[in-house]
């Protein structure tokens, strides 16, 4: 039986979810954009309207297993001074969005500890609700982020990694970059049923966050 502890986590998760993919999409486009790419504004990608990016299958898997990932922005690497370095740049743009909201979820909670310890306010439920809810969104930014930087097509952690591919097999392995969409999802699956992204994801998740909160402790 579903505990309402459990409804009320996933409730909550929505919203942060949300954030945290329309993040991840908005520094993708806004640094294709300022590479000098007008694609992103013409598709209408650069927006804060969550519904503008998401894909359902991989919304459906952040709530479900806390991985997934938001509809690709279309870019035109033509535009861009040096195409492979552009493109590097316009992916990892999406994890470090992930990063940095990650990040500021907790930095933000420590600031509002601190405020809450000089006025004298001892309100302990009050206080670790607001830590839980920092601690959640931190964690899917950070597990969208890791998720996103594994290497295989078309995550953006093959487009940084092209960076530093010899150009002929850059190029051969955007040529069938629409055909990895349906392979990824079905590796995402058998890699569930192993169990293989515990250490990575999962694992990568808590040395991060652990990081951040030792930083403000």
């Amino acid at each position: 039986m579903i505990s309402k502890a459990y409804l009320i986590q996933k409730l909550i998760s929505i919203p942060l979810i949300l954030i945290a993919l329309t993040g991840h999409e908005l520094a993708h486009g806004l640094m294709s954009y300022k590479l000098g790419d007008p694609t992103p504004k013409a598709e209408g990608r650069l927006t804060l309207n969550p519904f503008k990016h998401l894909d359902l299958v991989g919304t459906i898997l952040m709530l479900v297993a806390g991985f997934g990932w938001a509809k690709p922005v279309m870019i035109n690497p033509q535009y861009y001074k040096n195409r492979k370095v552009g493109t590097a740049l316009t992916a990892l743009a999406g994890p470090l969005a992930n990063f940095i909201m990650a990040f500021l979820a907790i930095a933000l909670y420590a600031v509002f500890a601190r405020v809450c310890i000089a006025i004298g306010f001892y309100n302990y439920s009050v206080i670790s609700a607001v830590y839980s809810i920092a601690v959640l969104f931190a964690s899917y930014n950070l597990s969208l982020m890791l998720f996103n930087l594994i290497p295989i097509p078309p995550l953006d952690g093959s487009k940084v990694l092209g960076a530093a591919l010899p150009n002929r097999t850059y190029y051969k392995m955007l040529q069938y970059e629409r055909y990895y969409s349906a392979v990824l999802i079905i590796l995402v699956f058998v890699l569930l049923r192993f169990g293989v992204f515990d250490n990575f994801i999962y694992g990568g998740i808590e040395l991060i966050l652990n990081a951040i909160i030792k930083l403000f402790a």
